[in-house]
C-alpha cells in the first residue's frame, strides 16, 4: 500500500465526504459528523489540499440563469496537423466548461454552454477548421458532479 492510500484512511473520506456535497461546510460540522474536533478536521483537510487529493473549491453555476439556453456535447475529430493547434485554441473559448482529449475516432470531447441555436452555429463555425465536429445537445443532466465514492473497495 503506497503512502497516498495510508493516508486515504476511513476518516478522511468520511471528511472528503462531507465535502463533496458542501464545500462550504464548517470545520465544526465536519468535525460533529465524523467524531473530530474542528482543528483536527481543519489539519486533515490541510493535508488533503498538500499532498493533492482536495485540488480546489468552486461554484456551480446554473448555465439557463446566467444567459445560457443551450448546453452541449462537442466531439471533434482533428484534421492531420490541427490537434497542437485546437488544443491552444481550446483554452481560450469561452463557451468550453470542460475539454478532455480522448481515445478513439475523435481525439477531443467538450462540454459546452451556449446563449442559443445561433451562438451554436457561430461556435461550430469556429472548430470546422480544426476538425470534423459532432454536436449532441443535452436535454437534461441525470448525474452532474458526483462525489466519488468515499471507499474504494
Amino acid at each position: 500500500m503506497n503512502a497516498l492510500n495510508n493516508t486515504l484512511d476511513d476518516l478522511n473520506w468520511r471528511i472528503l465526504a462531507c465535502l463533496q456535497e458542501n464545500a462550504r461546510e464548517s470545520f465544526a460540522s465536519i468535525g460533529r459528523k465524523v467524531g473530530l474536533t474542528p482543528p483536527a478536521v481543519a489539519e486533515r483537510v490541510k493535508k488533503l489540499e498538500d499532498i493533492g487529493v482536495i485540488m480546489g473549491y468552486k461554484t456551480i453555476l446554473s448555465h439557463t440563469l446566467t444567459g445560457h439556453q443551450m448546453k452541449a456535447i462537442i466531439t471533434l475529430r482533428a484534421f492531420m496537423g490541427k490537434l497542437k493547434p485546437f488544443l491552444e485554441t481550446v483554452k481560450n473559448l469561452e463557451e468550453v466548461v470542460n475539454c478532455y482529449r480522448v481515445t478513439g475516432n475523435e481525439n477531443i470531447v467538450m462540454e459546452v454552454v451556449l446563449r442559443d441555436q445561433f451562438h451554436l452555429e457561430r461556435f461550430i463555425d469556429k472548430l470546422i477548421q480544426y476538425g470534423e465536429t459532432r454536436t449532441h445537445i443535452i436535454l437534461s443532466e441525470v448525474i452532474s458532479s458526483a462525489p466519488i465514492a468515499t471507499k474504494q473497495y
